[in-house]
């Protein structure tokens, strides 16, 4: 059998989730999402869906997602919310916390997010931002209520900054 019968093996593009190495070859300044949690907030409740990392979250599944919110009339909002963690001289606290708001209507399962601001707002979080601004009272006493009862001790070696957006 020489070269030409062998099937040629093409090398896969694929995210590189690197840690704490010192990394400088193929795929050099891969984003580490190992300290990512992702929150979603829907009908005044939050939890932890892994899912939303790759916008496969429980409300996201089955749904065609567009920019155009006009395309989406029924839709009800709900949000992620990119959760970064880090350790401190205290132990380990919630570092970065960012939320992307979106519309969802199951029943016609068609949505409205905006791809770009999903990205660069996960990219806030990993660089230890909070950025709260578009969710309400009811949203942030259910990511607060949640933030605690995941880890307390996380929540109270978090910085006062992320205590006061969520008060």
């Amino acid at each position: 059998m020489d070269n030409q019968d062998k099937p040629v093996e093409k090398k896969k593009l694929s995210l590189n989730v690197v840690s704490g190495k010192e990394h400088r070859g193929f795929g050099a300044g891969s984003i580490d999402l190992s300290q990512v949690a992702c929150v979603i907030i829907d009908a005044g409740e939050a939890y932890i869906d892994v899912g939303a990392m790759h916008a496969k979250s429980k409300i996201e599944k089955g749904i065609r997602f567009s920019p155009d919110k006009s395309t989406v009339p029924n839709g009800r909002p709900a949000w992620v919310v990119w959760v970064a963690v880090d350790r401190g001289e205290n132990g380990s606290y919630y570092a970065g916390a960012t939320s992307c708001e979106m519309l969802v209507d199951t029943e016609a399962r068609r949505g409205w997010k905006l791809l770009p601001e999903h990205v660069n707002r996960l990219d806030a979080a990993i660089k230890r931002k909070y950025m709260l601004d578009n969710i309400g009272p009811a949203e942030k006493e259910a990511l607060r209520k949640l933030l605690v009862e995941h880890n307390e001790e996380w929540w109270n070696n978090s910085p006062q900054t992320l205590k006061d957006l969520l008060a």
